[in-house]
């Protein structure tokens, strides 16, 4: 997968469309991302001490990385992701401007 935790991705398809955010999850096995604050779901959170009341929280949920676009540090654009080999290291590029991602 050539989406890593920590990179800054759009979202191309589903209600948050063209939303950008931080990746803070990824689940390879599923080939899924988790993006900080997008794609939230409602969840009923019970009491977990007597006295306690619940709550309705916000949850982040996976979206599919087929919907979802790395966005390039260098040009701010999304991007596809080539790959080049420099001394034996593979290193992810920009498809736009050539730059090296971290």
């Amino acid at each position: 997968m050539n989406i890593k935790k920590g990179d800054t991705v759009q979202i191309k398809k589903g209600k948050d469309k063209n939303k950008t955010g931080k990746v803070i999850k990824v689940l390879p096995s599923e080939n899924k991302v988790v993006v900080e604050s997008l794609n939230l779901v409602k969840k009923i959170q019970k009491a977990k001490k007597q006295g306690e009341k619940g709550e309705i929280v916000a949850v982040p949920r996976p979206i599919a990385r087929a919907n979802v676009m790395l966005i390039c540090p260098h040009c701010k654009k999304p991007t596809r992701i080539g790959y080049q080999e420099d001394n034996g290291t593979k290193a992810r590029i920009c498809k736009k401007c050539n730059a090296k991602i971290s």
